[in-house]
């Protein structure tokens, strides 16, 4: 995967001077091999850095300023190796705009019960210290993750890591554009929404284009270019024979492949990490791009069909937060369903829009017919899915705020589809499919989706603090009538937030 900044993270440890100055150089020994720890760590996609250990509240605030200025810092890491008085904190942490994790910890994991003496007290006091930071955090109503536990232990540093990615794809979102080439499939209702909204809770631009603009790359792409990608495409995929140079449809796939080149050209251009195409506005194009959209997914690339942006933003986000994991996360449609006595399960897929990171084996180019658009025989991988755990996001707009939606799913086997010539996914819902669509519905989710084998809804939920919408999470625990009145109570939180509006 690639078009994905690698941020970093910040330790910053809280101290005061009232221990003397050979304390305080075992507390920036200790904090050093802490960051040390964090940033080798495994499960940690970005690198932690050392950001001091922090005793006044002048050099707390010139810190957290510094962090809010820094455009490579994705978030803090908060610790209180000794205490450290909260009142320090309000002039760096009031007007902190980096998201935070707070690490509760300490140095030791086990206590040397023979040899505690009071200086080894003075030096430990995270057990109180993170409760005073921790109250004036809930006092100033900041939004942040705690995590408690030893930081070498592995399940801490996972923890820390599904926040970090969480962080990352916030701080990728802020300036983010997003090009939507002509507008939303007409009459459709989930795909519109508030643009500057948007931009002002998540950070991103949608920018509207002309679908000529993108004609115009699409014409200027050289024969010597395509040629080259043509070979690329038989390295990486099963081409079907009358695709291949020779064959009789290869010209339909140099079309194919100019689009992809001119789509390319034109996101790198604009410095573009997400788009959007509708089969509605295809002036000047031969073919609804659909290889092209399906690779530019694979390369990092958010994408939304039909013009909804809302869901190529999302589907960037996850992408990023999915970054170093090779399950594989698309763009998805929850398209038809098998109700039959083997139990209930959807079948996801589109027109042709699906990413083939989350193929099982070796995908097929082929061509075939496709019912709308009124254009040419479209060019696309087909592909089954992998199996196992992965979930389905949705983003909405319901006008006061924006609310996430997500279900836990499990991709299953299927029988051969071999009429379908598109790429598919099939999975059951928890906690049963009933329930689940019940609930969804009930919610408001749309029917596009980020599709993750490599994101947890733990993360989901991260990303929902750190942005601060609203999260609906569907799992195996949900129960429909807790939901509903769960749902009943987001609205009146949120109103009284926002005001009322009919």
């Amino acid at each position: 995967m690639t078009q994905v900044p690698m941020p970093h993270l910040l330790l910053l440890v809280g101290s005061q001077h009232l221990y003397g100055p050979g304390p305080l150089e075992q507390v920036a020994s200790h904090a050093r091999e802490v960051a040390a720890a964090l940033d080798a760590a495994p499960d940690l996609p970005l690198p932690v850095r050392f950001g001091g250990v922090l005793t006044t509240a002048n050099e707390i605030q010139r810190a957290c300023l510094a962090a809010d200025a820094d455009p490579n810092c994705a978030g803090l890491v908060l610790w209180m190796h000794t205490f450290s008085p909260a009142r320090m904190w309000i002039g760096g942490l009031a007007g902190l705009r980096k998201p935070f994790c707070h690490l509760h910890t300490q140095y030791h994991r086990d206590l040397p019960w023979d040899a505690i003496d009071m200086d080894f007290m003075n030096l430990h006091q995270a057990a109180h210290g993170d409760r005073e930071a921790g109250f004036l955090h809930t006092r100033l109503r900041s939004t942040r993750k705690v995590i408690a536990g030893h930081w070498a232990d592995p399940a801490v540093q996972r923890r820390v890591g599904d926040w970090a990615r969480a962080a990352r794809a916030w701080h990728d979102l802020q300036g983010a554009r997003i090009a939507r080439f002509g507008d939303n499939m007409r009459h459709v209702a989930v795909t519109e929404g508030d643009k500057v909204g948007a931009q002002v809770r998540f950070g991103f631009s949608v920018e509207g284009y002309g679908v000529g603009d993108l004609v115009a790359r699409v014409r200027a792409v050289d024969d010597a270019a395509v040629n080259e990608l043509i070979d690329a495409y038989q390295d990486a995929y099963d081409v079907a024979p009358e695709l291949r140079p020779g064959g009789e449809r290869h010209e339909s796939l140099r079309t194919g492949a100019r689009i992809e080149l001119g789509l390319r050209a034109f996101l790198a251009e604009g410095d573009f990490r997400a788009f959007t195409t509708t089969f509605e506005d295809l002036h000047g194009l031969d073919q609804l791009p659909g290889l092209a959209v399906q690779r530019l997914m694979a390369d990092g690339f958010g994408f939304g069909a039909e013009g909804d942006w809302k869901t190529a933003a999302l589907l960037r986000a996850v992408k990023v937060m999915a970054a170093g994991r090779d399950r594989g996360t698309s763009f998805m449609e929850d398209y038809t369903y098998d109700l039959g006595p083997d139990g209930p399960r959807v079948l996801g897929s589109h027109m042709l829009e699906v990413c083939p990171t989350i193929a099982e084996g070796r995908p097929r180019l082929e061509i075939h017919a496709l019912g709308i658009g009124g254009k040419a025989d479209p060019v696309r991988l087909v592909f089954d899915a992998k199996t196992g755990p992965a979930i389905n996001v949705s983003l909405i707009d319901l006008g006061q705020r924006f609310r996430l939606i997500v279900n836990e799913v499990d991709a299953v086997g299927h029988p051969p589809l071999p009429k379908l010539p598109v790429a598919r996914a099939v999975w059951t819902c928890r906690p049963d499919f009933a329930t689940a669509c019940e609930a969804w519905i009930h919610a408001g989710g749309a029917h596009h989706t980020a599709f993750s084998f490599d994101v947890g809804s733990d993360v989901i939920a991260d990303f929902a603090d750190i942005a601060d919408v609203e999260l609906v999470v569907i799992d195996a625990d949900t129960r429909l009538r807790d939901l509903r009145r769960e749902l009943r109570h987001g609205d009146v939180v949120h109103g009284l937030r926002g005001g009322f509006r009919d």
